[in-house]
């Protein structure tokens, strides 16, 4: 039980702290493509309809992708470290080990 909320921890520390700094590299990368800042609130009519779109888009994607990333990169050390995954990525029956769907 310990390790897991451990487990809980650690991912979400790892995931935040992408997320921090995908959010700090997309900020720069949209003054520097664009010339200005990213949309603070998207959904403020006052923001042109592509304006927020584009950056819906590309923060969605990327502050994804560098959560995910990052998780997987938590749970390689919790591996490393325990010598099994966490409870919580086991449950996907990705792994070879995964019970065997019955045939008909």
């Amino acid at each position: 039980m310990a390790s897991s909320k451990f487990w809980t921890v650690f991912s979400l520390g790892s995931a935040i702290a992408a997320a921090a700094v995908a959010k700090k590299a997309l900020n720069t990368s949209w003054r520097a493509a664009t010339g200005k800042n990213p949309p603070a609130n998207p959904a403020d009519p006052d923001v042109d309809l592509w304006e927020a779109v584009a950056w819906a888009a590309v923060s969605g994607t990327a502050i994804g992708l560098a959560r995910m990333l990052a998780t997987r990169k938590a749970a390689n050390y919790y591996a490393k470290s325990t010598g099994h995954l966490p409870p919580e990525l086991k449950k996907d029956g990705q792994h070879k080990d995964a019970a065997q769907v019955p045939q008909s």
